[in-house]
């Protein structure tokens, strides 16, 4: 059985399962969540290491034979925790987190999963980047943190892409930006996006599984907006 792996069951996360189950009814779709919760959780905290070598012994008795894997996961504030302003506001540790959520967790995580992957194995990887992470398309300024764990995620999916086109040839990474989705992570901020522009988790995860079954097969490695368009770096 084909399996999709999703990282993150939250918000958009919800989405890829519900929106992946109807596409695809053959397709076993798993999930990750950071606590022990339901009948069989697949536990994973990107924040903590410890976790990563039972997940993926988890994945192995099951079997685990991917064609996708989707890291949804994402943070950008919390209850005590704005998004930066000015350089003034800049908070190391607070920054160091979004940073191991955003990408060095994702990276470190897929680090260890690859050795499940064969080397010719036909698997599409994505990765819910965001507009904000692109430094040429950076005209606000603002939102340092979760601005530079974009890029920072953003290149690091370049750089697997080079490598893993010479080790697992047939592997294709992607980021992905969905647009401002109707979730926890953007709802302090929603009250200034224009009418029309906010969309339901539903609607973000269906156009990006259209846009992941177009590239499928394409150039690995590239910056893809929810409706198609590529995005510069």
């Amino acid at each position: 059985m084909a399996d999709l792996l999703i990282i993150g069951s939250g918000g958009i996360g919800q989405a890829f399962a519900e929106q992946s189950t109807i596409r695809s009814p053959d397709t076993r779709v798993l999930t990750t969540t950071r606590s022990s919760s339901g009948d069989e959780p697949i536990v994973l905290d990107l924040t903590d290491t410890n976790t990563f070598k039972p997940c993926i012994d988890q994945l192995k008795e099951l079997e685990f034979d991917p064609v996708r894997i989707i890291f949804s996961q994402g943070l950008l504030h919390n209850e005590t925790q704005r998004p930066e302003k000015s350089l003034r506001e800049i908070d190391l540790d607070w920054m160091t987190q979004v940073m191991q959520v955003n990408a060095l967790g994702p990276m470190a995580f897929l680090a260890q999963l690859m050795r499940l992957i064969p080397r010719q194995s036909e698997l599409q990887i994505a990765f819910l980047s965001a507009r904000v992470g692109s430094i040429s398309d950076n005209q606000l300024g603002g939102w340092y943190g979760y601005r530079a764990s974009k890029a920072a995620l953003n290149m690091l999916i370049k750089t697997l892409s080079i490598e893993l086109a010479r080790t697992h040839p047939k592997v294709q990474l992607l980021a992905l930006h969905p647009g401002t989705t109707d979730t926890e992570l953007s709802k302090p901020f929603q009250a200034r996006v224009p009418e029309g522009k906010l969309f339901t988790t539903t609607f973000a995860a269906s156009a990006l599984l259209d846009v992941m079954e177009s590239a499928r097969g394409g150039q690995s490695g590239q910056f893809l907006a929810w409706d198609g368009s590529s995005i510069p770096w």
